[in-house]
């Protein structure tokens, strides 16, 4: 894990400090399920709750010394206790204690995650009603379609969101399953009720059928449905970052007041919140690819997962809760300018509204529909060329003029009809509706660009 990029709390759960202590609890509750059976003195299993400590540097030291950190942490465990310390370990696999702690680890790290996905979720809601009316051309191909509503456009970004909350939470509970079955998982060495006991006390599920390890199946699950989620990041991002583009203006991600843009010229504003959310992603989906390299293990284990897991486990936790809190940052703190909006949905004197040109004839008319799409497309034409707006030259038509009459023409053009149906979409998605109807950015003042949070270095 990076520091740059690993927030405080995933940072705990994955520090070696952490394992080590979380090892050392799995040995533990190991122990005192044996002592339940009566395999080991109750006594012997309170002098070790008492008694045993966990060392980190005389680990690395052992470590070093015998090339296997179970082992050595095992020895440097048992430096810290008297004969008690005989019971460290046994009837346990390497496994048994790595798989559970990192199942553990998991769990708890999926909780924080959740906890940022659902701050994300919440902010996109909140914004999506503010700007539910908030009327900009929606855009097919990064080009001019149909008149859209930000508040839409953000409740899109909020149901994916709220869909990559309900992935991760079952990934997380597949991944949560401990293990203590030892060497090739027929519980040879260690009854299935020291298992129990032990994955009770820590809360986590028992694999049903099991070798030495975790199938990894689980975890590619997870840092799968993690990857989605950068995807679903990537996306905000891309948005954002397409919308703050100079020539269409409408949004900027936060910029604080001492912030530089560029360290050459002093007028740039750039996207760079967005677009590390963006490289981000990428990251998670390379993540994702080794995650499933994992799966295919030698028959009941061999240990090629093992070093992948260490950087893409942790680093796929850090990286997902660090972009979700990033994008709440940045949702909190979008600039937003209707009126630039309002004015870019004007482009070319109306073309947005082509369609509803092209139904009227259709409907109100009695037109061919060939007829009118290839009517309507050459005043569109013309419009784009710069012949005149293309409101102007639908109004100036006189065939139109007499298909639809001058009524009939204002409402092709009615705004509010885009609009319609805001409101079920708002619905669906259980989002509250302000009290007052949808107001189109045309009928609103220009609101000033809202004031945003720091956004830090450029990469």
């Amino acid at each position: 894990m990076i520091s740059r990029y690993t927030p405080r709390r995933i940072a705990a759960i994955f520090a070696d400090d952490e394992r080590l202590r979380r090892w050392l609890e799995v040995e533990l509750l190991a122990c005192e399920g044996w002592a339940e059976l009566g395999r080991i003195p109750a006594a012997d299993a309170r002098r070790l709750r008492e008694r045993a400590r966990v060392d980190a540097g005389r680990v690395a030291e052992l470590e070093a010394e015998q090339g296997h950190d179970v082992a050595a942490f095992v020895s440097a465990v048992q430096e810290t206790l008297g004969d008690e310390g005989r019971w460290v370990h046994f009837g346990l696999t390497s496994s048994d204690l790595v798989d559970t702690t990192l199942a553990w680890q998991l769990r708890d790290a999926a909780a924080v995650i959740d906890e940022d996905a659902a701050a994300l979720q919440a902010a996109l809601a909140e914004r999506a009603v503010e700007h539910r009316g908030t009327a900009m051309p929606g855009r097919t191909h990064g080009v001019h379609a149909e008149p859209i509503t930000l508040g839409v456009k953000l409740a899109n970004h909020y149901d994916e969101v709220r869909r990559s909350r309900a992935r991760l939470a079952g990934a997380a509970a597949e991944v949560a399953v401990g293990q203590i079955s030892g060497a090739v998982g027929t519980h040879a060495g260690v009854p299935p009720q020291v298992e129990e006991h032990v994955c009770r006390a820590l809360g986590l599920a028992v694999a049903p059928a099991a070798t030495q390890v975790v199938a990894r199946d689980r975890h590619a699950a997870l840092v799968s449905a993690a990857a989605i989620l950068g995807g679903v990041l990537e996306r905000l991002a891309t948005a954002i970052r397409l919308l703050q583009q100079t020539e269409v203006g409408e949004a900027e991600e936060p910029f604080a007041e001492r912030q530089k843009g560029s360290s050459a010229m002093p007028h740039k504003r750039n996207p760079v919140l967005c677009e590390r959310i963006c490289g981000m992603a990428r990251v998670l989906r390379g993540h994702a690819a080794t995650a499933l390299e994992d799966v295919a293990l030698w028959h009941e284990r061999d240990i090629s997962h093992s070093s992948a897991e260490r950087i893409v486990l942790p680093d796929c936790c850090a990286l997902v809760s660090y972009m979700l809190q990033l994008a709440t940052r940045v949702v909190h703190g979008l600039g937003l300018d209707p009126a630039r909006m309002s004015a870019n949905l004007e482009w070319g004197g109306g073309l947005v509204y082509s369609q509803r040109v092209l139904s009227a004839l259709v409907a109100e008319g009695g037109w061919p529909r060939e007829r009118a799409y290839r009517a309507v497309q050459a005043l569109a034409l013309a419009a784009r060329e710069g012949r005149g707006g293309f409101r102007e030259l639908v109004l100036q038509s006189a065939e139109m003029r007499d298909a639809l009459g001058e009524q009939g023409l204002a409402r092709a053009f009615d705004l509010d009809e885009y609009l319609a149906h805001i409101d079920d979409t708002f619905r669906r998605l259980g989002l509250p509706l302000d009290s007052a109807p949808p107001v189109p950015a045309a009928k609103r003042p220009a609101l000033a660009v809202e004031a945003g949070i720091g956004g830090g270095a450029g990469r």
